[in-house]
């Protein structure tokens, strides 16, 4: 059972115990009205306290049990806060720790409510593309006032529990209790005990000076700020209705609004990237028991853009840093970096001083590689070439102590060859950060062929410990993102080839809700990068076409911001992406060359060719176990290279277009002959998947 009754005097104690966070599902509920009735029965029992096991009150639905029949069964939440409310006996709820989504909605079903300082205090259903099902936007409202209330439905955050009990006028908690929460909530019990009558929260009426000027004003702010999502929007107006209808009539008005959410592309797209994101961290053959092994001090070599970045993500942690570099100039200039990136903060209000001089406290520099001898942990962050690679590594193989982990921030790299220049491979392992690393939430864990199982817990751990998604990837060449960039940046090529210019690409691109387009990422990027790599690939691969226009560029020394010219022209000291004619006539004098009359390419088709090219090599992907499943293809293209949240990701966008539709717009690109037809071929495992109606998730 994981609802647990028992009394304490003449105080019936309902406690929800579904680890880890009281999930409200089935059994849940079921517990709770068979506790309810028990102590209503028993004469002895005056009183009702329902309260949380563990390290929450509740953190609301039990999300195993989303999209299947137990999530709705009876008795739902609703149900039972019906229950609660109709109990003659008082019921106090003792929120502790955390109560979140459908765990506040059950403690405002509840006559009274005391609350431990530090209880964080949400209804976050907007984060997945819902509103409060189960009666938080109008009793809320009623206990915290409109303009509180709103605030916290609209955003979604958590609010500490005895900040809301200084609101003015709110009826939220009747009392903090210090100290022991339980001995509080029984003493507090035995106060109310025989006041009658029993207060509900759908009594109190919601009350405001200017509630429709307030509401217009609400919805114009949200409205500008909600654009792909029609959840923020939809807080507004069953918020709205707890001002104007009936107490019952607002429950039906936001149960509509929840199910009609419930049924958009964005909600979809938002449970998937929610579930996803929690799936990451499942490895088949790596039990979440697996030992790991004590990370007490990094060592990161190279104190350039990366390697300050990946620093500052351990010295947030309070890990100890040692920062390697060659020369005294360059490692002068990365701690200078380091702390201008926190002044920054500081400056800001986001960081404190105290925190800033401990962070900085953390970190020590050294030209010496055998100053690395005593770190658990190194980090190469050096140049993205093998043969420097090779050095660095059987270097640390000389260095480091028996047990160390040795990780490689290489982004295309064979980590199985690297681990091959140590005699300690199972202690090899990839980490791929994103730049900004210190800004950047993804992380690419590229598990060698002899990587230990202890050596990936530990890094999957310590991944979560400095605040990354952490996605597992196989070896191949650019791992999952950078490998199915290219086939993106080959479509974006062949596209100016065709007729479209990079601002045309870039807007149909960033229309369709990614953070920039293409071309303005290799700007940003740095299109030098990307040459280097295709010269490597005109080796490797002599058959596979990619566009020259891109080759032609960085010939003209526009390798993008950090030149003031690339696909675009910058004024020094901004970012704004000036058209550039010099660049559209290079690239109209390069189809001149391959005997191209351009043609009106239209947004669709851009979007189109960008995105399948995605899907089709991450189908390949998750086919060859690069990836360990579709969703971690999703959270790596979310959180690492600004595909639309609302979108859920390019496998989880598939899915909503259709897979049958995608294969039918693939043969349509194979018949282009600029085009490469080969690479249009559906990948097996996407090509059976729309054969059979099925889909990746």
């Amino acid at each position: 059972m994981t609802a647990t009754y028992q009394t304490r005097g003449d105080v019936a104690v309902i406690t929800l115990d579904n680890p880890p966070v009281n999930g409200l599902g089935y059994d849940t509920r079921l517990g709770i009205v068979n506790g309810l009735e028990k102590a209503l029965a028993d004469a002895a029992v005056k009183a009702i306290v329902i309260t949380g096991a563990g390290k929450a009150f509740s953190g609301g639905a039990d999300i195993r049990e989303f999209g299947s029949p137990k999530a709705i069964a009876e008795p739902n939440l609703l149900s039972v806060i019906l229950a609660l409310e109709a109990s003659s006996k008082p019921i106090v709820a003792a929120v502790h720790s955390v109560a979140m989504g459908g765990g506040l909605e059950l403690a405002l079903g509840c006559h009274y409510r005391v609350a431990s300082p530090g209880a964080q205090i949400a209804l976050p259903e907007v984060k997945i593309g819902l509103i409060p099902g189960a009666g938080g936007t109008q009793r809320l409202p009623r206990v915290l006032g409109l303009e509180n209330a709103l605030n916290m439905i609209v955003s979604g955050e958590p609010v500490a529990s005895e900040l809301l009990a200084k609101a003015p006028g709110q009826k939220l908690f009747d009392r903090i209790v210090e100290g022991d929460l339980m001995d509080g909530a029984i003493a507090f019990a035995h106060e109310i005990v025989d006041k009658r009558p029993l207060p509900l929260v759908r009594n109190l009426k919601v009350t405001h000076p200017s509630a429709p000027a307030y509401l217009q004003f609400a919805r114009n702010t949200v409205g500008a700020m909600a654009r792909n999502f029609p959840a923020p929007l939809k807080c507004v107006d069953a918020v709205a209705a707890s001002t104007t209808m009936k107490f019952d009539e607002g429950m039906k008005y936001e149960r509509e609004l929840f199910m009609n959410l419930m049924l958009t592309p964005e909600c979809k797209a938002l449970r998937h990237a929610f579930m996803a994101e929690r799936a990451t961290t499942k490895i088949p053959d790596v039990p979440a028991d697996t030992p790991v092994r004590a990370v007490k001090k990094l060592a990161v070599i190279g104190a350039g853009t990366m390697g300050g970045g990946i620093a500052m993500n351990f010295l947030n942690a309070g890990v100890p840093v040692v920062m390697l570099e060659m020369k005294q100039e360059a490692l002068d200039r990365g701690v200078a970096t380091i702390r201008k990136n926190y002044e920054a903060q500081v400056k800001k209000g986001k960081l404190k001083q105290d925190k800033y001089d401990q962070r900085m406290s953390l970190l020590s520099t050294t030209l010496k590689y055998d100053d690395l001898k005593d770190a658990d942990m190194v980090i190469e962050a050096v140049f993205e070439d093998m043969g420097v690679k090779e050095q660095v590594f059987k270097t640390l193989d000389e260095v480091m102590k028996p047990g160390a982990i040795l990780a490689s921030n290489t982004s295309t790299l064979d980590v199985n060859k690297i681990a091959s220049f140590t005699k300690r491979p199972q202690d090899v392992i990839g980490t791929h950060f994103f730049s900004p690393a210190n800004v950047m939430k993804l992380l690419e864990v590229v598990r060698g062929e002899n990587t230990a199982k202890d050596v990936l817990a530990t890094v999957m751990q310590l991944g979560k410990k400095i605040k990354k998604t952490c996605v597992v990837s196989g070896v191949c060449d650019g791992f999952i993102g950078n490998r199915m960039i290219e086939q993106y940046s080959r479509q974006a090529g062949f596209l100016l080839e065709e007729g479209c210019t990079p601002a045309q690409v870039d807007k149909a691109a960033e229309k369709f809700g990614f953070a920039m387009g293409p071309f303005r990422m290799g700007d940003l990027a740095g299109n030098d990068v990307g040459w280097y790599i295709r010269k490597r690939r005109y080796l490797e691969k002599p058959n596979l076409r990619y566009s020259k226009t891109a080759d032609l560029l960085c010939e003209l020394g526009r390798f993008g911001q950090k030149t003031n010219a690339g696909w675009y022209d910058y004024v020094p000291g901004k970012r704004d992406a000036i058209p550039s004619k010099l660049v559209e006539d290079m690239i109209a004098e390069h189809r001149k060359t391959m005997g191209l009359t351009p043609r009106k390419i239209g947004d669709e088709e851009i979007v189109q060719r960008l995105v399948f090219a995605l899907v089709n090599e991450g189908a390949r992907i998750v086919e060859e176990g690069i990836a360990l499943r579709a969703s971690d293809i999703d959270m790596v293209y979310l959180t690492g290279y600004g595909f639309p949240l609302h979108r859920g990701g390019p496998m989880c966008y598939a899915d909503t277009v259709g897979l049958f539709n995608v294969v039918q717009s693939m043969k349509r690109f194979a018949k282009n002959p600029n085009d490469d037809a080969k690479f249009w071929e559906p990948a097996p495992l996407l090509a059976r998947l729309a054969a059979e109606g099925k889909t990746f998730s």
